[in-house]
């Protein structure tokens, strides 16, 4: 019989553990419900569980955003993108358009979607109107686009893809000098799609325990107790706490669309950098719906130096896990959900919005250094 919640955290409890264990997960849906069950709460004072790099508009690049808002402003084109990326902001003066919801109050035909097949209807319904869908997220948002490209769509339909892989940049973390955690939850939802292989490399190359679980408290529990046993009894290796979705070799048919469409190749993360092999690009076969080659004058190198964060913001610190969102310096004060500064307060994944959604308000005694 399943184990339930209150089952597992007894099991936790029961665990002798050393004085201090950091757990990285890294998925905005993991963050979320680890936040709004109180499972931080709930746990040991010497457990941490450290919000990672799961939120794929908190580290959609500048420069991608401010293409969006460029196509929308000066081209004659209706621009299609998922809810949240709408009111992502850039580093531009007070005077222009800092997002795309800004853009749309300017004029610009900017549209909100929830699904790659919104897009498709919207090119279909004007053939004659140029649609380009901004298409960012991870690998389970990028496999539907794939799917959809892999279809067919309308000639009047293109993409800006700014997709990312999950897994560069927790290898990046444990490449690092101090990647700061001592074992991790995977994302379900990824390894769903791709095969929960692709986390192999934290126990077998970095000797860390890992866990991939699902989404609601049992399962993530049973994912924390797994890599605690292991740390207990320093041998790690990757259990699958998400039997239910999750499967070896992941969604044959998902990877295939991927690979049909998209080559894999070095890509910017916002406010982090180039991270090699982590992004999704379409495949030359494609050029005829890809927006970057449909509209390379929007292409500005100067956008990637631009496209830090915005000072005093530590958004980039919270995706890497090195600070906690109440440790930002702007959290609660100059960022909030209805002025968000930097990206980790707009999106549902971002951590600093769900924290806030929770109630987590301001540190007094947060950090006032870089």
């Amino acid at each position: 019989m399943p184990q339930t919640a209150r089952q597992w955290l007894e099991h936790i409890r029961a665990l002798e553990l050393p004085e201090r264990v950091r757990i990285m997960n890294v998925c905005g849906g993991h963050e979320r419900s680890i936040t709004m069950a109180g499972l931080r709460g709930a746990l040991p004072d010497n457990l941490e569980l450290i919000p990672g790099p799961g939120c794929p508009v908190c580290v959609c690049p500048e420069e991608d955003v401010y293409t969006a808002i460029q196509l929308a402003l000066r081209e004659q084109v209706t621009l299609v993108a998922f809810g949240d990326m709408l009111r992502v902001p850039v580093n531009v003066p007070k005077s222009e358009a800092r997002s795309l919801d800004q853009a749309r109050a300017r004029g610009g035909d900017v549209r909100p979607i929830a699904s790659p097949t919104e897009a498709v209807r919207i090119a279909e319904a004007d053939p004659q109107r140029p649609v380009v869908f901004f298409a960012a997220g991870f690998e389970t948002t990028t496999a539907p686009v794939a799917g959809m490209v892999a279809e067919g769509i309308p000639d009047n339909l293109s993409i800006l893809l700014s997709g990312r892989l999950t897994w560069p940049a927790v290898a990046m973390l444990l490449d690092s000098e101090a990647p700061g955690f001592d074992a991790l939850v995977a994302p379900g939802h990824v390894a769903t799609v791709m095969g929960p292989e692709e986390w192999e490399f934290v126990t077998e190359r970095h000797h860390i325990p890992a866990a991939v679980a699902g989404f609601s408290p049992d399962s993530l529990l049973a994912a924390t107790y797994s890599v605690l046993r292991q740390l207990q009894e320093e041998r790690p290796f990757l259990d699958n706490c998400y039997p239910e979705l999750v499967r070896p070799g992941g969604n044959p048919a998902a990877k295939s669309c991927l690979e049909q469409t998209m080559r894999v190749g070095d890509a910017t993360w916002r406010g982090i950098g180039t991270i090699p092999d982590s992004g999704f690009h379409l495949r030359p076969e494609y050029a005829a719906h890809d927006a970057r080659v449909l509209f390379p004058g929007y292409a500005d190198e100067g956008r990637k130096r631009a496209g830090e964060m915005p000072p005093g913001c530590d958004c980039a610190r919270v995706v890497l896990g090195k600070l906690y969102p109440t440790d930002c310096r702007l959290y609660g004060k100059a960022c909030t959900p209805r002025n968000p500064v930097g990206p980790c307060m707009v999106s549902d994944e971002g951590a600093c919005r769900i924290w806030w959604s929770a109630g987590a308000r301001p540190d007094p005694e947060a950090a006032t250094g870089s």
